[in-house]
């Protein structure tokens, strides 16, 4: 995708509304729209932020565990395993 073919003024946004939000359902490319020849806003189908948002969601998820393993907040598996079962038990 070339970004350059996804930048459309706020008057063209006004005026064709509904085509665009059928084409970004369509292709999957966010479209920046400018105002005063300025990147204002990016506009993006609910599917490819919903799938941007997990993304991060995991990419948060990946951090904090490394920010874990660096401060030695680690266990062997096996114990982990064996507290669970402990605490099914109790």
């Amino acid at each position: 995708m070339k970004l350059s073919t996804q930048i459309k003024p706020i008057s063209y946004l006004k005026a064709h509304a509904a085509e665009i939000v059928r084409g970004l359902a369509d292709q999957g490319h966010p479209l920046i729209i400018t105002q005063n020849g300025e990147a204002k806003v990016v506009l993006q189908d609910i599917k490819a932020y919903e799938q941007m948002q997990e993304t991060m969601t995991l990419l948060k998820i990946l951090a904090l565990g490394m920010n874990q393993i660096e401060a030695g907040k680690i266990q062997p598996v096996a114990d982990v395993i064996q507290q669970i079962r402990d605490h099914q038990k109790a």
